[in-house]
């Protein structure tokens, strides 16, 4: 995956940002509700009566809202340049972490941080601790899908 540095500016990631702080601070105000993506989906699999529908109306909200995006303005193309099998084993361990985290990096680093969470700050920690291992051994030992 390369980033398209000659389109991205400080504006449209500012302006994301805001956008993403504005859909957690709502959610969170109007529902009581925490915007981790994989306790959502999880309830989705899961359901409790009574509380799916918007459940399923967020997890569709952030799959279509980019169609719809990328339909009126300009997306970058995205282009893998890995194997199927290394992004299916990475899927698996993001997956494997979150269930060991308790929450995913949108829940803890995004919405239990702007709560003060001691938890989420630690999540958040071992997070980027771990990325900035895996790029240096990924890097060191060129191990590339």
């Amino acid at each position: 995956m390369s980033i398209d540095w000659a389109n991205f500016t400080p504006w449209s990631a500012a302006i994301g940002g805001l956008l993403i702080g504005l859909a957690v601070s709502t959610l969170l105000l109007l529902n009581g509700r925490i915007a981790g993506i994989s306790g959502i989906l999880g309830g989705i699999l899961k359901p409790i009566v009574g509380d799916t529908a918007w459940k399923v109306a967020f997890i569709v909200g952030i799959m279509v809202a980019p169609a719809i995006f990328s339909f009126f303005f300009y997306a970058p193309e995205v282009i893998i340049s890995t194997s199927t099998p290394f992004i299916i084993i990475a899927g698996l361990l993001v997956g494997f972490g979150t269930r060991l985290g308790s929450g995913c990096t949108s829940g803890h680093g995004i919405c239990g941080m702007a709560r003060f969470s001691r938890r989420s700050i630690v999540a958040v920690m071992t997070f980027m601790i771990v990325a900035f291992a895996t790029v240096a051994i990924v890097n060191t030992f060129g191990l590339r899908g």
